[in-house]
């Protein structure tokens, strides 16, 4: 098979979680423009239904709005039952969607703890295993986890231990999902973005905060609107048929 043809997932049904902005928006432009059909869900349909016009116009493809809030189980296969629906199949699911809350450790509130674990972990693990089940029936599938380095070393910054904690978490559901899941040709892999300066991240940092931060990564610069999308479609697609329970570092060469 020709390099080409490994990439090709055109046709495709991808479903993206927090996929209206950020990394997720990132990682539903680069699906379309591949040539797959994408269901774009996040909790505000409106930036959905925009994002959704936009890949039609510009990539001639197929994309479906969907409202849905991933730590409500119920809202995780509804949005499965829609794709399904919608287009026949789910082919690939971006789990994207997640949120932070920063806190003194030692005294951290129960609410936002669990408000992060509902939907960075437990939420998300439901959508998947609802997605898995339907790439069961049709052979086969693509899932990845939106981790991060924060989920590989200590945090320097603000203290928001239940976003290491799950960002973490979601290396080890894939490779444990993976082995479970392998024989029936579903995939599970993870990426772990370093610093993307997005709506959720923040883009504000100060002169002095972003200097140093960027003094400690090899390429000099924060990633951009088009650096995590050769790792999505690398993920997707048979180019990476021989891979799975993987996490791969986007971090422009950070020293962790």
């Amino acid at each position: 098979m020709k390099v080409a043809e490994l990439f090709n997932i055109k046709g495709k049904t991808a479903v993206i979680t927090g996929g209206s902005m950020g990394l997720g928006a990132q990682c539903a432009d680069a699906l379309a423009e591949m040539g797959c059909n994408v269901v774009v869900a996040a909790r505000k349909i409106e930036r959905c239904e925009d994002l959704c016009n936009q890949l039609e116009k510009e990539y001639k493809i197929q994309a479906q709005p969907a409202a849905c809030d991933v730590s409500k189980i119920e809202d995780g296969e509804k949005l499965i039952d829609l794709a399904v629906e919608r287009f026949g199949s789910v082919d690939i699911l971006v789990n994207n969607a997640g949120t932070a809350w920063g806190g003194n450790p030692m005294k951290f509130p129960m609410d936002g703890w669990q408000k992060v674990l509902d939907l960075n972990l437990t939420g998300t693990y439901y959508l998947t295993s609802a997605a898995a089940r339907k790439m069961k029936e049709q052979g086969g599938g693509k899932i990845i986890f939106m981790s991060s380095t924060a989920g590989l070393v200590a945090s320097r910054g603000q203290s928001t231990p239940t976003y290491t904690a799950t960002k973490a978490a979601l290396i080890m559901l894939a490779r444990d999902l993976a082995y479970k899941w392998g024989k029936y040709n579903i995939y599970v892999n993870a990426l772990a973005p370093g610093y993307f300066p997005t709506d959720f991240s923040g883009r504000a940092l100060s002169p002095e905060v972003e200097a140093a931060s960027k003094a400690r990564i090899a390429l000099g610069r924060f990633g951009d609107e088009d650096d995590l999308k050769g790792a999505v479609a690398f993920f997707c697609s048979d180019a990476s048929k021989y891979v799975t329970g993987q996490y791969m570092i986007i971090d422009g060469g950070a020293i962790l």
